[in-house]
């Protein structure tokens, strides 16, 4: 993949040209009944659909997109929800050029033309459908693929496909799951769950999608049904649309989802500062778990959430462990925010006093006026510095702090931010990392809510700010996260982005820094996906691991950072903060 070109779909073009030929020869009476796919597949995904959007579930081993169309909008109550994927048929007969499209692709394409018709508004009023034409758009796989996929989100080295297959199918909360594909030999095969809808079938038999689908699906959710749908062309569209001109029952596992997305937002940050941090330490991570939790027990009137917090950060304030070591490093020097709250909460000098030793730390030199000292001038320092320096400002009055606080917000940003307000993670790696992009926005959040208002670069910082906010709009996925690579559309669906980025937005509304009718519908979106992304128990789906930033590295660097599923304590303390910002966000 060109580090310098993102991916587009100029291979699935190639792909797609040869196969509408190949099957536009293949007379069918479907055909006939239905629009013929027309234009390539890059034309079609940007046809504007009314209710849908052009994405991709994920990317190939070599950077191509899987391209998708997704709901912009949740189901509806009364109406079903179909994941169609097509493109996993076998793989086409030596005699046809091995970079063919598979037949199911253009089936799969052609049902989507007809379900934007007129044609199709009964079908559309019990059902949602979410299409993903090309399973494999680099081309059929040598060995089939294994589900469920334990390992390798999304970093596996020759079957990323089946990664995302199986996280975004889940995650699309489906009633009904089918894998689409052309045979002469007409064939259902079903799991258990859909052999009630489809009594005919087959069993699904494991390792392929269909069956693994059945046995469960990612952070502990239940299984959904899924049918793999083999037919002749001339039989698919009409098999298609009988399917969804009936209702069925919803799924357990949109029902799941579902609940998860109802709940109050305060039961989530209890079940989230109950859990985290696991690995308490002087760090931002477990900081902002600590002064969550802190808010928490003010919220609910519960201690247990407070004591917690402050039998971990107990230590550190009596010199039993040490708060900075002999060589400081900016992530522990911004674990002092959580000190600087808890004295601001109650009135504790001792730890406004160690929360300012940190600050003191953070003033860059006279020689490096704009550089965060210990920094690394990525994003990152953008938060980790800025958090702390604001907080003393406002503690002390001191302007030193403040004066830092916005030459270091102001000179990176003239670095990092893009003209249409996303930032670049490093100069010298210049990609949108997601999390990236977080730290910037929560930077300028904390320097937004803490320095006093009457700060001469105010403006230029809500300038700053402002423009940030508007660019991740067209940026926000379907389902409404951001993604691993904020403007890249494969990039995996990442939860501390989304979290954080959904955090910065909602403060902003609730302080009158962006307009509410703007922005208020991105963040209803974005705290659904986080709130689906956390299980019962606080486990939570798809975090990028620790990252850094790799001098002249490629996008896929980027794109292939291990996403981390089930209990992680910088998810965790995201999240919590998304949480209580949405909680005070929507009042009382």
């Amino acid at each position: 993949m060109n580090p310098r070109t993102p991916p587009v779909l100029h291979r699935a073009l190639r792909v797609f040209a040869f196969g509408a030929l190949f099957f536009s020869e293949i007379p069918t009476r479907a055909m006939q009944a239905a629009p013929a796919v027309s234009g390539s597949l890059e034309t079609i995904l940007q046809t504007s659909l009314a209710g849908y959007t052009s994405a991709a579930a994920g990317v190939g081993a070599r950077g191509t997109r899987m391209a998708s169309w997704e709901p912009t909008a949740p189901s509806a109550p009364t109406q079903n929800r179909l994941v169609l994927i097509a493109g996993m048929d076998e793989p086409v007969p030596k005699a046809v050029p091995q970079n063919a499209a598979a037949p199911s692709t253009l089936a799969a394409l052609q049902f989507l033309q007809w379900w934007t018709t007129p044609d199709a508004a009964s079908a559309r009023a019990l059902w949602q459908v979410v299409i993903l034409p090309a399973a494999y758009p680099e081309g059929p796989k040598t060995e089939p693929p294994v589900f469920p996929p334990l390992k390798g989100f999304f970093n596996h080295p020759t079957d990323v496909e089946s990664r995302s297959l199986w996280r975004w199918s889940a995650m699309s909360a489906p009633d009904l799951v089918v894998d689409l594909r052309i045979s002469e030999r007409p064939a259902r095969a079903a799991n258990a769950l859909a052999k009630t809808l489809f009594p005919d079938a087959s069993d699904a038999a494991a390792p392929e999608l269909v069956a693994a689908l059945g046995t469960g699906t990612p952070s502990g959710l239940p299984p959904v049904p899924a049918l793999r749908l083999e037919d002749r062309p001339e039989h698919v569209q009409e098999t298609l649309r009988t399917l969804v001109s009936k209702p069925i029952p919803h799924s357990a596992l949109r029902t799941a989802l579902e609940k998860r997305a109802a709940r109050d937002p305060l039961a989530i940050a209890r079940a989230l500062a109950a859990r985290y941090p696991a690995a308490p330490g002087m760090s931002y991570i477990p900081a902002l778990a600590w002064t969550g939790a802190l808010r928490v027990s003010r919220l609910t009137g519960d201690p247990v959430f407070r004591d917690k917090a402050v039998a971990q950060m107990q230590g550190f304030l009596t010199g039993e462990k040490p708060a900075i070591g002999a060589t400081p490093n900016l992530p522990s020097l911004a674990g002092h925010l959580a000190f600087s709250d808890w004295a601001q909460a109650e009135g504790r000098s001792d730890a406004g006093a160690l929360a300012l030793s940190a600050a003191q730390r953070l003033l860059p030199s006279a020689d490096a006026p704009n550089t965060v000292p210990h920094g690394s001038r990525w994003t990152d320092d953008l938060f980790m510095a800025c958090a702390v320096l604001a907080r003393a400002a406002n503690a002390t009055g001191d302007s030193q702090y403040a004066d830092a606080a916005e030459r270091i917000l102001i000179s990176y940003a003239k670095r990092l931010q893009r003209p249409d307000g996303i930032f670049v993670h490093v100069e010298s790696s210049p990609f949108a990392w997601g999390r990236g992009n977080g730290f910037a926005a929560f930077g300028l959040m904390e320097a937004l809510t803490h320095l006093p208002p009457n700060r001469p670069e105010r403006a230029a910082l809500l300038e700053i700010f402002r423009k940030q906010m508007q660019g991740l709009l067209a940026h926000q996925s379907p389902d409404g996260s951001w993604r691993q690579v904020i403007d890249e559309p494969g990039a995996y669906r990442e939860f501390t982005a989304t979290a954080m980025l959904t955090t910065a937005l909602a403060r902003g509304i609730r302080l009158g820094w962006i307009e509410r009718e703007t922005f208020l519908p991105a963040v209803e979106r974005g705290w659904r996906a986080v709130s689906v992304r956390i299980a019962e128990d606080a486990s939570l789906v798809d975090v990028c691991t620790g990252t850094g930033a790799k001098k002249d590295c490629d996008l896929s660097y980027y794109l292939q950072r291990e996403a981390l599923f089930g209990a992680d304590d910088r998810g965790g303390a995201m999240a919590l903060t998304a949480a209580l910002e949405i909680l005070e966000l929507r009042g009382p």
